[in-house]
C-alpha cells in the first residue's frame, strides 16, 4: 500500500513539472521571444535594438542570479531616466515566473 501511495504521488509530481516546463515555453513564446528570441539569443530586431542578453552564452548565465531573473520578469526594468526596457509581466503566478526562469537556463550552450 506504501509503495501505490509514492509511486501516485511521484507520477503526481511528474506530471506537474511536465505541465510547468511545457506552460513555461507557451509562456516564453508567448511573452519573451519577440524581444530575447525562440532560442534566447537575443537576435531579433527588437532584441538588438534593445540590447539584450545572449542567454545561451555560458558567461551571461553565470552572471545572471534567479533572484533578479524573477524580479526582472515581475516587475519589469528601467534604465537610469526611467525608461522601460521590458515591461512587468506581475500577472504571472510566481511559479510560472520561476518556471520562466528555469526554462531560460536552459538555454546556456
Amino acid at each position: 500500500m506504501k509503495k501505490l501511495i509514492v509511486m501516485g504521488v511521484m507520477i503526481g509530481f511528474s506530471a506537474a513539472m511536465v505541465a510547468s516546463a511545457a506552460e513555461a515555453k507557451e509562456n516564453w513564446g508567448k511573452l519573451c521571444a519577440k524581444c530575447h528570441g525562440a532560442d534566447g539569443t537575443g537576435q531579433t530586431k527588437m532584441g538588438q535594438k534593445l540590447g539584450v542578453k545572449d542567454f545561451s552564452d555560458s558567461k551571461v548565465q553565470e552572471e545572471m542570479k534567479d533572484d533578479a531573473a524573477f524580479k526582472a520578469i515581475k516587475e519589469g526594468l528601467k534604465d537610469k531616466e526611467d525608461k522601460t526596457l521590458m515591461k512587468s509581466f506581475g500577472d504571472l503566478s510566481d511559479d510560472e515566473i520561476k518556471a520562466l526562469v528555469k526554462y531560460v537556463r536552459g538555454f546556456k550552450k
